[in-house]
């Protein structure tokens, strides 16, 4: 039994001892794209497992009531291996075979451009983290990003190392080669250059890659005061940086996607030390709420992996999906899709909206807090959280 579950076990025996048998409800499927093997698995493992909680939480306290009826929610995922061409299987195993019309949990541009394409045309709702910009705007009306992005991101994380290391006027930016990195690159290369940095090279390299040397030669040669590790997940970021330290650089290190210091400190050593992050939190921290410090207590004791941003936004996603279709009263993903934006509702930060429409010229982003981390001694510490101006606008609306 997860922790959870434990917690909630007085739910479960109200739920059976209501008129309305949980068990007896129809169930609405849930669907999850995202790499489940490979360098990045643990993100989707991750995601897999917290909407699972979100589901379970929710089904124990009486389901989801649309139209005076109750339903049930059932998380099924699939690994897309992190490629458009596996995206595309899922996106058809999902929407075409099982017939789901809402995906609450999606990572990686290239397979979630492939899962988009039909879930659009087949009028299925998506929550993905993708951080591409080229995933959202008017012309995907069914489509939410569940989690921050580059642009939400790399402006105060780059603005905060500086403050810390002003000293710091170059960077070499290192990126994988496909659909996210590229599209993280150009935001990391304008916003370097606007905060007086300059870019002295962009390099790439291939998903799966196992062999650094090269690599981290090519990111030295200019000797940058910082070197970016853009979109690289903690498992590839760590082997990076012990090529660095064996090179003997020793500059500012940042790694904007960086989830959590365990992989990264176990591959890395002490040459992960110093690295900051811009896609972590510490959510065993006072910083963290209730709900945040039992997920990640239940992650430890399932991935031996501390929560991170990214797999907790399925459980956000799973409580924001069932606050549109109750708000909606309807099952219709055109008239839940619809109606998000304008809502208040709960997610494991508190309460949140859906916002940045001067972004992306619609609504469709999550305000949750940035969260700066770093690694000092092998762990990871958090340095500051920053709350989104328009949540705080919305909130205080809302009073």
């Amino acid at each position: 039994m997860t922790n959870l579950k434990k917690i909630y076990a007085t739910l479960a025996l109200a739920a059976l001892a209501s008129a309305t048998n949980v068990q007896a409800q129809d169930t609405i499927k849930l669907g999850i794209s995202a790499p489940m093997s490979g360098a990045a698995a643990v993100w989707g493992l991750g995601m897999e497992w917290t909407a699972k909680q979100a589901a379970d939480k929710i089904n124990l306290e009486g389901g989801v009531t649309v139209a005076g009826k109750k339903y049930k929610f059932e998380i099924v995922a699939y690994d897309n291996k992190y490629t458009a061409a596996e995206g595309t299987k899922v996106a058809q195993n999902l929407i075409n075979r099982d017939k789901i019309k809402f995906i609450v949990g999606g990572i990686g541009t290239a397979p979630i451009s492939a899962l988009q394409s039909l879930s659009e045309r087949s009028g299925a709702m998506i929550f993905i983290s993708a951080w591409g910009k080229s995933v959202k705007g008017p012309q995907f009306p069914l489509t939410f990003t569940q989690s921050n992005t580059p642009f939400e991101i790399l402006d105060p994380l780059y603005k905060y190392v500086l403050a810390q290391n002003p000293k710091a006027k170059t960077v070499a930016i290192l990126n994988a080669n496909d659909a996210s990195g590229k599209e993280v690159e150009l935001v990391a290369q304008k916003t370097w250059a606007a905060l007086g940095v300059k870019v002295l090279s962009s390099n790439w390299y291939e998903r799966g890659t196992t062999q650094f040397q090269p690599v981290a030669a090519k990111l030295t040669e200019q000797k940058p005061d910082i070197i970016d590790l853009g979109v690289a997940p903690p498992a590839d970021a760590g082997i990076v940086l012990k090529e660095l330290g064996v090179l003997g650089w020793n500059g500012v290190k940042v790694l904007p996607t960086g989830t959590s210091a365990t992989q990264l400190v176990q591959i890395g050593g002490a040459a992960a030390n110093g690295t900051y992050m811009g896609y972590a939190g510490d959510y065993s921290s006072s910083l963290a709420t209730p709900v945040q410090q039992i997920l990640n207590q239940g992650m430890l004791a399932q991935f031996k992996e501390p929560l991170n941003p990214l797999q907790v936004s399925s459980y956000d996603s799973v409580y924001a999906l069932k606050a549109a279709m109750e708000a909606s009263n309807s099952l219709d993903p055109k008239k839940i899709a619809a109606i998000l934006p304008t809502l208040i509702f709960e997610t494991s930060y508190g309460k949140t909206v859906f916002g940045s429409k001067a972004v992306y010229d619609s609504p469709q982003q999550i305000q949750v807090p940035i969260m700066i981390t770093q690694v000092q001694d092998g762990k990871m510490i958090e340095l500051t959280r920053i709350i989104p101006e328009e949540l705080k606008a919305r909130l205080a609306a809302a009073k």
